[in-house]
């Protein structure tokens, strides 16, 4: 099985259409709790990146970063494996699909 790596990221302040969801690192959480139910013999990790520190430990995690910062994605981001799978509000059967089809 392959390797999936899931990268949420987001910021401690909520966009102003996000402020009745919760925080990407809520949905971090959330997420993880639930993918880790769902498929608990897959190997899943997961990494929450602020991006507004500029700590970067990728370049992937810098572009995604400064894409975000540039209004080219909303977040929270999604992003499985360096492919974007969800933006703004994930909803679970579709990351659940793109988890069952690798």
């Amino acid at each position: 099985m392959k390797e999936i790596k899931i990268t949420i990221f987001g910021a401690e302040e909520k966009c102003a259409s996000c402020i009745h969801l919760p925080s990407a690192y809520e949905t971090m959480e959330w997420l993880e709790a639930a993918i880790t139910r769902k498929f608990p013999d897959r190997e899943i990790s997961f990494k929450y990146c602020d991006i507004e520190n500029a700590n970067y430990s990728t370049d992937e995690e810098k572009r995604f970063s400064e894409m975000i910062l540039n209004d080219e994605y909303f977040y929270p981001l999604v992003v499985l494996n360096g492919e974007v799978i969800a933006e703004g509000n994930p909803h679970l059967s579709s990351i659940y699909k793109v988890i069952e089809n690798m």
